[in-house]
């Protein structure tokens, strides 16, 4: 696979390792075509941004086992859909955003001044 780019045109980082995350649970916010939920952005959980994408029914702080999925809390960086963050982001609710570990698929749906408002 190619080398890919954050959305400053650098080598992706790794977003996170623990919790695993990632489309393909490998810590790199990357994208393929098999990934319809373009997991691109590497945000940094919030309790309020957990709160209201639970509330849209798509809880992540609540554990699952079966899929060894702890639960995210508040602090933990997670790879989140592109069109979750700028929902999220519409709302006043968006969490800041790792600019290193977010792939440059990003700037597809969103200026990169916008994430950059965002940074951590």
């Amino acid at each position: 696979m190619d080398q890919k780019k954050n959305i400053l045109g650098e080598p992706l980082m790794a977003c996170c390792t623990d919790p695993m995350t990632g489309f393909y649970r490998d810590g790199y916010c990357r994208t393929s075509n098999a990934d319809t939920g373009t997991h691109v952005v590497c945000a940094i959980m919030t309790a309020e941004f957990l709160e209201y994408t639970k509330a849209q029914g798509n809880d992540l702080s609540t554990p699952i086992p079966a899929y060894q999925f702890p639960g995210l809390v508040p602090g933990d960086k997670w790879c989140l859909c592109i069109s979750r963050w700028l929902e999220a982001e519409k709302a006043g609710v968006a969490p800041l955003v790792d600019l290193n570990a977010t792939d440059q698929k990003a700037l597809e749906y969103t200026d990169i001044n916008v994430l950059k408002t965002y940074a951590e």
